[in-house]
């Protein structure tokens, strides 16, 4: 990722990620627990070393119901343990047990009234050993948690977003310029790679932003015309008032957002607006070519810093162990970057939290 560190002016410890999939633990943390009644049987699963497109087409074909009668929250890593909900219509239950296999078993399951829809979670809990690290790895990690744990980090797209070589984005972009129609990506494919390859290009854009931002000294600075996040709510509204809204964000009950570009977009004013704008221009994006994938990607506003809950380091050996929680569609190995220096980007996989475009 070639986006600047908000702690760059510290060391970072080197290493290696997901030397085994056991190396990366990541826990749904539920918006809601399933109440024991309804039409849809929640199922909390175990997946290791499974795509998340792979664990859809299972459950799908293994129950034998469709792909879009499978509600998942959100998409996890593939090099990954991972623990989640998924929803399944309760007239599959009895077919539940064929699907526990090495790489995937049922925890436990109980009915609810509802499908289970994207980004219903509350975040995610991560438990993370990172290999290999350097020479005074535990001090030099500590040194950064401080800093992560006053200042949050830049909650930046991470690599595996965009896909290998970011092929994902340049189809999300191709896409939505025209040059490319749906008919160009393979029918088994085209529901799942359609909406990931529009948020693609959406959350580059959003990455660019967020980069300038950190560049001119801005992140945590509140400017008229900015779009600002309550924490609480998740509501958004364009500041007025720089100064007063300059002491709620230093209180953390707001924060000021980025842009994930699309026709519904809550749109900044004066400054942040010009520059908004100029990142699209860049890319020969208009606001006529969103409209026209307005179902897929309407638009939304994204906070630019966030703040780890609980964040833990240990040593391990001669590894580091983290430990953290991150709100829904935040990814941890943006976090980590800040840790790592440079980012283990081609070690990750390109399957990971499509939720984090709807957020």
């Amino acid at each position: 990722m070639s986006a600047p560190h908000l702690t760059a002016d510290l060391p970072g410890i080197g290493g290696v990620l997901k030397q085994s999939p056991e190396d990366f633990v990541v826990e749904e943390v539920p918006a809601y627990e399933p109440c024991g009644e309804g039409e849809h049987l929640f199922l909390w699963v175990e997946k290791r070393d499974l795509s998340a497109e792979q664990l859809h087409a299972r459950i799908a074909r293994v129950l034998g119901i469709a792909r879009g009668d499978v509600g998942i929250a959100g998409l996890k890593d593939r090099r990954a343990v991972t623990r989640q909900f998924v929803s399944v219509p309760a007239k599959a239950a009895a077919r539940v047990p064929e699907l526990d296999a090495p790489e995937l078993r049922v925890l436990s399951a109980a009915l609810h009234r509802n499908k289970l829809r994207t980004g219903h979670l509350r975040g995610n809990r991560f438990e993370i050993i990172v290999r290999d690290v350097a020479e005074g790895a535990f001090a030099d990690a500590t040194a950064i948690a401080a800093v992560t744990r006053d200042r949050g980090f830049p909650n930046y797209y991470g690599e595996q977003r965009f896909g290998v070589d970011n092929e994902t984005a340049a189809l999300g972009f191709d896409l939505l310029t025209g040059r490319r129609t749906p008919r160009d990506i393979p029918p088994a494919r085209r529901r799942f790679l359609l909406r990931l390859a529009l948020s693609a290009a959406q959350s580059l854009l959003f990455n660019e932003v967020l980069a300038n931002r950190i560049r001119a000294g801005r992140l945590h600075r509140v400017e008229a015309g900015d779009v600002m996040q309550v924490v609480a709510s998740r509501g958004c509204f364009v500041v007025a008032d720089a100064a007063a809204e300059q002491a709620r964000f230093d209180r953390r009950e707001t924060v000021v957002t980025g842009p994930m570009f699309g026709i519904d977009m809550k749109p900044p004013t004066g400054a942040p607006l010009r520059e908004e704008q100029s990142v699209l221009e860049q890319h020969g994006v208009t606001s006529e070519l969103l409209a026209a994938h307005r179902k897929l990607i309407p638009g939304a506003r994204r906070p630019c810093v966030i703040w780890p809950e609980d964040l833990h380091v240990e040593a391990a050996g001669d590894a580091l162990r983290f430990r953290f929680i991150l709100p829904s569609g935040v990814y941890a190995t943006t976090l980590l970057r800040e840790f790592l220096k440079p980012t283990a980007a081609s070690d990750e996989d390109d399957d990971d939290n499509i939720t984090s475009a709807a957020d």
